[in-house]
Order: C-alpha cells, then sequence, then structure tokens
C-alpha cells in the first residue's frame, strides 16, 4: 500500500512551522547575532504529534530552510540546513522509541531537551568546522547559547504541549 501525505497534517504541520517562524525571527540574539532557535520547539512538536518518516523529513528540511533565512550568524545558512535534519531523525528515533512507554508530556519535553542539545551540538560544530567560527568558541558558546535555549525550549514546550493537546482533542485533530 502506498504511503500518502494527508493534506489536513501538512496544513496542521505548516501552522506549526509558521508560528515557529514568527517566535524565530523575533527572538533577542544573545551572542554575536546567534538567537535561541525557538523553530526547534515547532518542529519537534510537529514530530511529536505526527510521527511519519515523511512529514518528520518535509517539516525539518522546512524548518532548516526558514532558519537558514532567518539566522543572523554570517554563514548559518549551511549549519541549520545540515543540523535540522540530523536532529529530527534523533528526536524521531526517540519518539518511536520511547512514545509508548512514557507520558506524552514527559515525551514532548525530553524531545526538546535531549533535541535542543544535539541541535546546539551540530549547528556549532558545523559552524567552527565547516564555516570557521574562532576555534575554542564551540564550548564557550555551548554553555551560554545552546543550554539556556534547551531549558527555556524545555520549559516553553512544557507550557505549549498540554495546549496543544487539549486543543487537538476538542477539535479531533488525529494525533499519532
Amino acid at each position: 500500500m502506498k504511503s500518502r501525505l494527508d493534506t489536513r497534517v501538512l496544513v496542521l504541520l505548516s501552522l506549526i512551522v509558521g508560528i515557529g517562524a514568527v517566535l524565530h525571527i523575533f527572538a533577542p540574539p544573545i551572542v554575536n547575532g546567534m538567537k535561541p532557535d525557538m523553530l526547534l520547539i515547532m518542529m519537534f512538536l510537529g514530530i511529536i504529534l505526527f510521527p511519519k518518516f515523511q512529514y518528520v523529513m518535509l517539516l525539518s528540511l522546512v524548518t532548516g530552510a526558514i532558519a537558514a533565512l532567518t539566522t543572523g550568524l554570517p554563514g548559518g545558512q549551511i549549519a541549520n540546513l545540515i543540523d535540522k535534519p540530523l536532529t529530527a531523525l534523533v528526536a524521531f528515533g526517540i519518539v518511536l522509541a520511547a512514545g509508548k512507554f512514557t507520558n506524552k508530556k514527559v515525551l514532548a519535553a525530553s524531545v526538546t531537551l535531549v533535541g535542543t542539545l544535539i541541535s546546539g551540538a551540530i549547528f556549532l560544530f558545523v559552524a567552527v568546522n565547516i564555516i570557521g567560527l574562532v576555534e575554542g568558541s564551540f564550548m564557550i558558546m555551548y554553555a551560554t547559547i545552546v543550554l539556556p535555549t534547551a531549558a527555556f525550549n524545555t520549559v516553553a514546550m512544557t507550557v505549549i504541549y498540554p495546549i496543544v493537546e487539549k486543543i487537538s482533542k476538542r477539535s479531533r485533530i488525529a494525533t499519532a
């Protein structure tokens, strides 16, 4: 049987990414133009709500493209295009592995925390090694940008996910 993409799900994922894009654009820069990646929260939300490989890959590519277009870091475009699909695959794996064994709210927070830490590491690795940021800046930037962003994203997801879950139940939006 052929797998096809549901238009209704694509519309919902588009709304999620749109909200993430607005949040991402208006997030204030922290260090040297780098800002917390608010799109990640929405990417993880989409993965948790619709854990299907095709949706995950489409979501990650669109999220990566939007993050690349809105990044404040010179050369951050390449890092975003590499980071988002890899991070999405890891998050997708976590959702598939732990989704049936844990509470969805705990899963959402866990995926967000781990995913943000991984995303930040990939982004900075690419930025330092491929784009050529100052050597030795990885740990400083990880500590000053990625760790606070991971904490913020996790707290934000613990607020956002129950709201989205309640709306999806009331409106009969099928989640996984």
